[in-house]
């Protein structure tokens, strides 16, 4: 499909991302910590075990892509897929959510096991929905619109997503709290997609036939484009920048500016601004080009995180309102990066027997997108500890104070410039036109 969707079209499209969004934050945030509470179970293993799973899951990606590009040149089409994985994890959710009464060496093995099934079937739905939206349309205008529309629905299944266990918690106890939210969200899940494969946007692709290239040559054609590599390249820097904040949050909140109270305020506005400013990337990237919008996106978050390293204790309306310009660049790096990614891929001359190698580099930039987090963990939490931060414990050590500043703040800053620098110095197939 080649023309420009209507918008009820892109609507039918882009709300399957809310449900898909939803699972973030408990899946990756509650679940050990419920776990370690309900059961008891040692948070070293259980932290050694679901590392050893999201490893495995981000391997894992690049695969589910290769296979997708397979399947489509069969005439399999890629939302089929998403169908088929979608029973997949909604028992994986059920059996994470509602695990049964074990000992606490068993649920740790439980809740790695579901998670190792929500984690991949979540991968294989994400990957080819991804695709799917990449290959709605093929002007660029069009790109970026698509993809506001699905990251517009992702900042508000993120928004439902951090809000809902902590109100269900308040009417329920942990476990049963639990168990509504796995209801809700299987529900979602169901309804949404539905609507998504009933009335998205069809995307007809003609029958391959012949011996298709061996499954190295269709993983690495990806890595094989300086394009992508250039264009990964800043994907990764920047995503780094954009995650080191969202790890130290809590920490600089708490003990920083001693507003622990309004955390869950402070949140809700960077992702409501986040997701109200969604429109206006595709209008600023149709003026600047993509390229160039990201790059406004970078410098937006740079001086506002500048700010935020002037801020002591109590300066509550200040961090509010950094929470609404940070949120306004977040929508920039949400629908400008995969827009790029489709437009290279749109590039790209299809093969003879394989048609589209979308799914191939949708599968490594879900990788990288997983590399991002890791990378950001990886990074922030052991050198704000060398550099002397230790939680609830900053009113008597100065030098935690700034080393926690400095990693929140100023290292994304660094870290955001550079990014903008070098997608500024991309070959001209990469830069806005």
């Amino acid at each position: 499909m080649s023309g420009a969707p209507a918008a009820p079209r892109l609507l039918a499209y882009g709300i399957f991302a809310l449900p898909l969004a939803m699972l973030s934050l408990p899946v990756y945030v509650h679940m050990p910590k419920f776990y370690q509470e309900a059961f008891g179970v040692n948070l070293a293993a259980l932290g050694l075990l679901l590392l050893l799973t999201r490893l495995a899951d981000a391997a894992l990606d690049p695969w589910l892509g290769y296979w997708s590009d397979r399947a489509q040149a069969r005439g399999h089409a890629r939302l089929r897929w998403t169908g088929f994985a979608l029973p997949v994890l909604m028992l994986g959710l059920w059996a994470m959510f509602v695990p049964p009464d074990i000992a606490p060496s068993s649920a740790a093995l439980w809740l790695a096991a579901s998670s190792l099934l929500v984690y991949c079937s979540l991968s294989m739905v994400q990957i080819n929905y991804q695709v799917h939206g990449a290959e709605m349309v093929r002007a660029p205008d069009q790109l970026t619109r698509v993809t506001a529309w699905r990251e517009a629905f992702t900042l508000c299944g993120i928004l439902l997503g951090a809000s809902l266990p902590a109100i269900l918690a308040a009417d329920a106890a942990s476990r049963a709290a639990f168990a509504s939210l796995a209801l809700i969200i299987i529900g979602l899940l169901a309804a949404c997609s539905v609507v998504t494969l009933t009335f998205s946007p069809r995307v007809t692709r003609p029958l391959r036939q012949g011996s298709p290239d061996s499954w190295r040559a269709a993983l690495h054609r990806p890595l094989r484009q300086q394009a992508f590599r250039r264009l990964a390249l800043v994907f990764v820097i920047n995503g780094t920048a954009a995650a080191i904040p969202a790890t130290l949050v809590l920490f600089f909140v708490q003990d920083v500016l001693r507003l622990a109270h309004l955390t869950p305020h402070f949140l809700v506005v960077y992702f409501a601004a986040g997701a109200l400013a969604m429109p206006l990337w595709p209008a600023v990237a149709r003026r600047w080009g993509k390229a160039r919008s990201w790059r406004l996106s970078m410098w937006l978050a740079s001086g506002v995180f500048m700010w935020a390293a002037l801020l002591g204790p109590g300066e509550a309306g200040a961090f509010f309102v950094i929470c609404a310009l940070s949120g306004l660049a977040l929508g920039g790096d949400l629908a400008l990066p995969p827009a790029l990614l489709a437009e290279l891929i749109g590039r790209q001359e299809e093969d003879p027997m394989t048609g589209s190698p979308a799914g191939a580099f949708f599968g490594w930039w879900a990788l990288l997108a997983k590399l991002n987090l890791a990378l950001a963990a990886g990074l922030a939490l052991p050198l704000v500890t060398w550099l002397g931060y230790r939680p609830s414990a900053i009113e008597s050590a100065a030098t935690g104070t700034l080393a926690l500043t400095g990693c929140y703040a100023l290292l994304p800053c660094v870290l955001k410039l550079l990014a903008a620098w070098l997608i500024g110095r991309t070959e001209p197939s990469t830069r806005a036109r």
